[in-house]
Order: structure tokens, then sequence, then C-alpha cells
């Protein structure tokens, strides 16, 4: 206070005029306001970002253009087309570049606009520009190892490229005849259909004799075979399930190729080498463990209409003995109606209602023995609230047709699937989990480390020695997307058609 009043003392002194001017006396309350110093506002500059150079493609040259262009007229050979379009005029200079680094971006990460996508096709492929590799390509006089390494690095990938050019060879050769219905075929069985399912089988099956009528040994071996590739139970006898297999049309089978090619085209450059793959359609899981399988067991995934979404993420937790929160949807669409037909259903198999009708009510299942989650839960952030999980319905992993969930994916042995992603945690170690299951409590373990969870849907894929293995469409996914290749495909085409004239 007294340097205040030392500072007003010789602000007075500095000016005489101030020693004779009127002094506010009111209290401070009733004082005039005083207005406030305005305040400028800060302006804040955006940050400099560096304007890149344009990249300069150098001028191609006669063999290099004719490298693109023949390139580029095998539209179906990298699965983009089922067949290739007639002929179009040759295009030269930035319409060739367009296509090329068109073509280019389809075949590394793939031919659909995100914007393409369905919502439960939730993978997303990295943002890829390929006109820096393609001009130092050119530049370089390496074309040709640009081309070849624009594909994705996988066995797998590369598999079903080989087998769409067998495929579209069949094709071209006329296919196959359908065999015609009628009851199973097996075993000592003579019809004239026996012939049908021979000269089938042999188109894919180069061990299968054509001839006879007889439904003989040799034969019965490469139904099994066949059996096998279409993921059905290897009985022997061609029934139903296996004759529809077997009528499968090629363009259908091409198309499916199409599709799992697209897919793997979504994946990253490098997948984690310890990981757990989900096939959907097969329902089959795979636990990798530095890029080698090294353990699979069978799973029960959505239903149509309730399908699996494909996604990545990772496992964080897994929770033991977990109790089941009732997503709205299955409540409203299956169990409130079951405890309105049959009062007390709900109590009788553990569900309690959480909540009132004013605040909202939800439904939650008790963990235990006959809880829908089981005794195992694994936990991974998704937006659609899928998850691993045990289950007290072990029936139906005896079955080759096993897409019977709301969309989660229930696992064979999920004890054991435990113990492996937390082996590297020494408090479970041996028998840990059971014994914590045994001891009933719910509680939650976080894993020593993250592991990558992939939920993909392989409906074709080739085998060590180069056969096509296929599975059902259960979704229709397949020919959806192959649809969708193509028409991307045309009018990728169109707008670099348009391109040429405007030159």
């Amino acid at each position: 206070m007294a340097s205040a009043a030392l500072a007003g003392g010789i602000a007075q002194a500095q000016n005489p005029q101030a020693q004779n001017a009127p002094v506010n006396i009111l209290p401070d309350t009733l004082k005039p306001a005083t207005k406030p110093a305005p305040v400028q506002p800060t302006l804040v500059q955006p940050p400099v970002v560096p304007t890149l150079p344009p990249i300069r493609i150098p001028r191609l040259s006669a063999a290099q253009e004719a490298t693109l262009t023949s390139w580029l007229a095998d539209v179906a050979a990298p699965g983009l087309a089922r067949t290739n379009p007639a002929a179009t005029a040759t295009l030269t200079g930035d319409a060739l570049v367009a296509e090329a680094l068109d073509r280019a971006r389809a075949i590394h990460a793939g031919r659909l606009d995100t914007t393409d996508f369905l919502t439960v096709w939730a993978l997303r492929p990295a943002a890829y520009d390929p006109t820096r590799s393609f001009a130092d390509a050119v530049a370089g006089n390496q074309l040709q190892s640009w081309i070849v390494n624009l594909a994705p690095p996988y066995a797998g990938y590369d598999g079903l490229r080989r087998g769409l050019v067998n495929y579209r060879a069949i094709k071209d050769n006329g296919g196959w005849r359908a065999i015609p219905a009628g009851p199973a075929l097996s075993m000592g069985q003579t019809d004239a259909r026996v012939l049908a399912l021979r000269q089938r089988l042999a188109v894919e099956d180069r061990d299968v004799s054509v001839k006879g009528t007889t439904f003989d040994a040799p034969l019965r071996d490469a139904v099994q075979r066949a059996q096998r590739r279409y993921g059905l139970n290897p009985t022997g006898s061609a029934g139903a399930e296996t004759l529809a297999a077997l009528n499968v049309g090629v363009d259908d089978r091409i198309g499916a190729i199409m599709a799992n090619m697209e897919r793997w085209r979504w994946l990253p450059a490098e997948l984690p080498t310890h990981r757990i793959q989900v096939n959907i359609a097969a329902a089959v899981l795979t636990v990798f463990e530095g890029d080698r399988p090294v353990k699979s067991m069978r799973a029960v995934t959505g239903r149509p209409g309730d399908e699996t979404p494909m996604l990545q993420s990772n496992i964080r937790s897994i929770v033991i003995n977990p109790p089941w929160n009732v997503p709205t949807s299955i409540a409203t669409r299956e169990l409130w109606p079951k405890e309105r037909a049959n009062k007390g259903y709900l109590a009788k198999h553990g569900f309690k209602i959480i909540g009132t009708p004013a605040t909202g009510q939800r439904l939650q299942q008790a963990a235990g023995a006959t809880s829908a989650l089981g005794r195992l839960k694994f936990d991974f952030d998704n937006s659609f609230s899928v998850y691993l999980h045990d289950t007290p319905s072990r029936a139906k992993f005896s079955s080759y047709s096993r897409l019977a969930s709301h969309g989660c994916v229930r696992l064979e042995k999920p004890v054991e699937l435990a113990e492996l992603v937390l082996k590297d945690d020494p408090k479970w170690t041996g028998d840990a989990v059971q014994a914590a299951i045994d001891a009933g409590p719910t509680q939650r373990v976080a894993l020593p480390q993250q592991v990558a969870v992939y939920l993909l849907y392989w409906t074709a894929f080739a085998s060590g020695n180069g056969q096509m293995n296929f599975r059902d469409d259960p979704y229709g996914w397949d020919k959806l997307l192959a649809s969708k290749i193509e028409a991307s495909t045309r009018r990728a085409a169109m707008t670099v058609a348009v391109q040429g004239v405007s030159q």
C-alpha cells in the first residue's frame, strides 16, 4: 500500500494540475465502473507447411509405353475383371500414365474406394500414392520390376493369383457341366450320373478317371478330396451338399477368387508376427507366433443376418467368469418376447433386469456355467460390440456348418487360447486359468502384451500344392464385392478414356 501511495504522490508532483483535480470520495461500490481496456485478439499464425515440388515423371520411351500397354491390356489377370474388355484405342502420353497409376493403386491397395465399402467391411487399406515409385521406375528403366512388386507380399495372394490363371483357362475351355439332380451317389452304385460326376471332378483333379459308370474306391477317394477342398464332411458319398458345391459355376468361382484377392489388398503391407486370425466363412480360429501357425480350433461365427464383421483390433484383456450384458437388439428380438410368452423365463435362465421402465431397462445374465458367454471372454475394441468367447453350447463345434452366432465368435477351446496369450505372465502359468474359473468370481485380466486379432472372410485360398479350396459364401459378400470391383474398373477405364480424348 505504501508503495502505491508513493507512486500516486510522485504522479501528482510530476503533474501540477493533478493537485487541483476533484477527489472521488464515494465508496468503491458506488464509484462508476471503469471500462476495461479493450483486448486485442491474438492472431494465431497457421504453421508453415512446406510446399513439395510436383513429382516429375520422365517421358516414357517407346519400349516403356509398350510394356505398360501390354500390362494394362490384361485387366483380368490381377482379378479386376472376370474377362478382358474388347480392344480399345491405344493410350499414350498422360492418359497412359494415368491408367498405369490407377491400375497400380488398384493392385496394391484395392480396386474399391472406401466409400463403396459396407459398414461391416471394417478393414481399410492404407493410403497409397504410386506416383513417386512410378517416376523412379521410369527413370531407372525398371518398370517390369515395379509392376511385379505392386501386389500384396503374401503367399495367400500369390496362390489366388495362380489359381485365377487356372480357372480362367477352365472357363476358356468351356467350364464344366452340372451334374444332374438325383439321389446321393455312393460306393458300389452303377448309374449314368456317376460318369457325369467323374467328368466334373476331373476338371479340378487330374487323378480322376473320366471313364466308367460304377462308383468305385478311387472315385470315392476323389469325392473325399473334393469334399475337403470345399470344407464339407469327407464321407466319400456325393450327396446334396457335395453336388451343390460341384455345380457352382466357374464364373462364380472366378468371382470368389477376385473377391478374396481384393480382401488381401486391404491388409497392411506387413501383418504382426504374433496374431490371432479368424476365418469367418470357414469358422476357424488360428494363432500365429513368429508368423507361423501354432494352434487352430473350430469357432462359431455369425449367421446370415447377424454377420460377423471383418475388422482388425487388439485383444487387451480376458474376463474370467463374465456376466453377459445383453445387447438391446437381442433382448428386444428374442428375450423379452420369451418372457412375455413364458413368465419367469428370464429369472430361470439367470437374467436380471437392470433399470426401470422410466430410466430404461436392460438385461444382464449372471456369470456361471449356463451364461451365454461361458467362462471366458476376450475383449478388443471395435464399434460392433463383438468379441471372442466361450459358450455352454458345444454341439455346433462338431458340425461342418458353424455359422450360428449373433456376430460374436464362439471358441471351441477358450481355455487353451487364454493360456497361450497369458503364457508370458508368471501369475498365469500351469492351471492358473482353470483354477480362476473354478473359483467363481468375475475378474478381468490384462494381457502382458496386447495381441493383434483379425476377423477375415476367406472363401477361396490355395493349398501348399497350389490346389484351390473354396468355402460357401454365406453372407453373399463374394458376389457383391466382385460386382463392385468390376463396376469400379469400368468407371476408372471411362475416366481415363475421357482424359485421352481431351489430350
